[in-house]
């Protein structure tokens, strides 16, 4: 072999050795670089899913803020229609109060509260107050009961108040506590919210 013949085959060693550690060299590097792209992807995705979930939270967050509101709205409507119509309803009750005062049964009923409060007071000394509306009614009241009556000086629309000062007992039938009692425990059943 010649001189020449060596040197190209030396060439031809050295070049493709050379190629061989090139071509090692580029995939290494590409490996690396797709390791990177790789690790870069699988963060952004993790990024990306955190992301998602924290917007997921707060819209689910300020959903149920708005439908926390709009329920408080609607409770405070409802409340605001409840309340006019429980007045309402009581002032129809004043009205058919007012009627059956004007009967008979309403000055039975008196007569019975009398003669109850007169039995539970037993020996001990009552006073028994009868509304000032019905004054004229107090001697007819007196006759059938025989009992003296006082016209109280408040208003307690009608029926009877009795005190039995020795034992501090106050009786009381008058038709102002007795509506002011049922107001206060009225409510409306039925319906959303209400058990």
């Amino acid at each position: 072999m010649t001189l020449e013949e060596k040197i190209a085959d030396l060439r031809i060693t050295s070049m493709e050795q050379a190629r061989a550690e090139g071509n090692a060299i580029f995939d290494s590097h590409r490996e690396a670089l797709e390791k990177v792209f790789e690790d870069h992807k699988a963060e952004a995705l993790r990024q990306s899913e955190t992301r998602i979930k924290a917007e997921t939270t707060n819209a689910r967050l300020s959903l149920n803020q708005a439908a926390a509101k709009s329920q408080l709205e609607i409770k405070r409507r409802l409340g605001k229609v409840q309340q006019e119509l429980k007045d309402k309803i009581f002032q129809e009750v004043m009205e058919l109060v007012k009627d059956f005062m004007k009967t008979e049964a309403y000055d039975d009923f008196l007569i019975k509260c009398i003669r109850q409060a007169q039995h539970f007071a037993g020996q001990d000394p009552v006073v028994i107050y009868i509304n000032p509306s019905d004054e004229q009614k107090r001697s007819d009241l007196s006759d059938a009961t025989g009992i003296h009556l006082t016209v109280s000086a408040e208003d307690f629309i009608g029926g009877v108040r009795a005190v039995i000062r020795s034992r501090n007992i106050l009786i009381d039938n008058s038709f102002k506590t007795q509506l002011r009692n049922e107001y206060d425990k009225f409510i409306f059943l039925g319906g959303e919210g209400n058990a």
